[in-house]
């Protein structure tokens, strides 16, 4: 059977994608390495997604969902995408679960979150070391965290993890944050967020859990240590492409043009994967929508 459109990733772009298409009458299917929602699933609250003034990601996630299911978009979760073999007129989306034959693509993979490289970090995941608050907060109920990175990750992570830590100390390298000013004074007005400026984190250490970690003044070169019961890191987005064969910027991500177009013919991207200037739900539901209508047109021109 050859496929219309296979969708790699069922976050808010892929699901978006899987809407338009199914819409437009194409045969759809969608693969989901992991759980149908992408990231947002572990996002406590969402703001800024218009029509819902307030609502859980996990609640988000499943609308999405349900507005697929709906048009009758296939999904097929736990399915991990190896490669993709372009034949031209058709491509082979290659999985360990086996191969399925499509004219169009449209990689809507995300992006996973990127280590911090510091000494211990890695011994310790698990252990205190965590990268989703949402996920991993209950642990640290009435005790100490450190949340490294000053983005809008790391300061909603933040705030989130003051309904069950004691104190949250922020960890950032520079003397100012870079999340949206709305996330920044809900943080500098929540009395048990406190700031570290101008460091970086040296070392996670601990025997058998996370015990302390170690900063280090970029401005000073001087060397600290904050007791801490957990970390939290988020410093930066890695792009889930390494099975895609087609042109990507020097971090991976993917390059495409405002048709949401590849280097390949037939091969379209939406959502974080892509090269972009915002990623956001918002930014991922339109590219979603324009790669499912570039598709479309693609498949009227074979």
């Amino acid at each position: 059977m050859v496929h219309d459109v296979v969708i790699i990733g069922g976050g808010p772009a892929g699901l978006t994608a899987g809407i338009y298409t199914k819409r437009a009458m194409l045969n759809a299917l969608l693969l989901e390495k992991m759980g149908v929602g992408g990231q947002i699933i572990v996002t406590d609250l969402v703001e800024n997604f218009p029509g819902f003034l307030e609502i859980s990601g996990g609640d988000l996630a499943r609308k999405f969902e349900e507005h697929a299911l709906k048009f009758g978009l296939e999904m097929k979760g736990m399915v991990e995408v190896s490669g993709i073999e372009d034949r031209g007129a058709t491509k082979i989306v290659k999985t360990y679960e086996g191969d399925f034959e499509t004219k169009t693509v449209i990689i809507a993979t995300g992006t996973t979150p990127k280590k911090l490289g510091a000494k211990g970090e890695l011994n310790l995941i698990g252990r205190g070391v965590s990268y989703c608050a949402t996920c991993d907060g209950f642990f640290f109920r009435d005790k100490v965290v450190v949340v490294v990175g000053g983005g809008d990750s790391a300061i909603t992570e933040a705030i989130y993890l003051t309904k069950m830590a004691k104190n949250v100390i922020i960890v950032h390298r520079r003397d100012q944050l870079r999340a949206e000013k709305i996330n920044q004074e809900h943080a500098f007005a929540n009395p048990k967020i406190s700031f570290v400026w101008d460091s970086v984190v040296e070392e996670i250490a601990g025997e058998k859990v996370v015990g302390k970690v170690i900063i280090r003044n970029v401005k000073t070169n001087v060397l600290s240590e904050i007791k801490t019961d957990g970390v939290f890191i988020y410093v930066g987005l890695i792009p889930n492409t390494v099975f895609a064969n087609v042109t990507k910027d020097e971090r991976g991500f993917i390059v495409a043009n405002d048709k949401m177009e590849t280097s390949v013919k037939g091969i379209f991207v939406a959502g974080d994967c892509r090269v972009t200037p915002l990623r956001q739900i918002a930014t991922a539901v339109g590219d979603g929508a324009i790669a499912a209508v570039s598709a479309e047109r693609y498949i009227e021109g074979l």
